[in-house]
């Protein structure tokens, strides 16, 4: 545990250095510029409730589409933890457990739900929907952070059965996510997480994208940090009770 502690700290402090230098780009906006994050449970309902809000309108803001994979562009609303991989169904690894809420028009990787309610359960990427994932350090890419990958052979990866079946630590797991105003929000279940409610958690946006034709750069690399809510990714802040 201590030695995953220190990847989360060494990372993310190097993606918080990032934000001060990145490269501004028309995403960059007050709809990803967080003034608070919160995740709350309620014990009557066995769920917890993660919240970000921002300054503009949240989810309002989506990314171009690029018309093919390779390349694609990712947005998102993300929830670095200090949960354990398996409190969410991997394998234990090193790495950052985070819950990212995307959007990217691109491609749809959530093939078990149908996020837009058409009957077509492959044409969803662009509706803001939720990932878990394990983010390490990765200095490829310009934000420090990438999707931790596998090698398809590699039989003790264990993955979550609502994962979208690309070789990285990611799972699908379709819960609700709703967009008001200057806030989103994403539901839990309890028992989707190991019934923790006693983690420690921080907030990030962030613009990613995919790759698939270069072997020296990762599939999902984050590029740019555009919000964090600490300040520090320090992940300082407390399930409420």
């Amino acid at each position: 545990m201590k030695s995953i502690v220190s990847i989360i700290v060494i990372v993310l402090f190097s993606c918080t250095a990032f934000i001060s230098f990145a490269q501004e780009s028309k995403y960059n906006n007050e709809d990803f510029n967080i003034n608070e994050v919160t995740v709350t449970h309620q014990k009557n309902l066995g769920i917890t409730v993660w919240e970000i809000s921002v300054n503009g309108k949240a989810g309002h803001t989506i990314p171009k589409k690029v018309g093919q994979l390779d390349g694609a562009l990712v947005l998102g609303y993300v929830f670095p933890t200090n949960l354990k991989p398996t409190d969410v169904g991997f394998n234990q690894t090193e790495g950052i457990v985070a819950l990212a809420l995307t959007s990217h028009p691109d491609f749809d990787d959530t093939p078990l739900w149908d996020e837009d309610n058409d009957t077509i359960y492959n044409n969803d990427g662009v509706v803001w929907h939720p990932h878990w994932v394990i983010l390490h350090e990765d200095k490829r890419v310009a934000g420090g952070l990438s999707v931790k990958q596998f090698k398809k052979a590699d039989m003790t990866v264990v993955l979550p059965p609502t994962n979208p079946g690309m070789p990285m630590y990611m799972d699908s797991p379709g819960y609700p996510v709703t967009t008001a105003n200057n806030t989103i929000k994403v539901i839990v279940p309890d028992y989707r997480i190991n019934n923790r409610t006693d983690f420690n958690y921080d907030g990030v946006t962030a613009f990613m994208k995919v790759n698939t034709s270069n072997l020296e750069l990762p599939m999902l690399g984050v590029y740019e940090v555009y919000s964090v809510a600490s300040g520090n990714l320090s992940l300082p802040y407390n399930v409420k009770q």
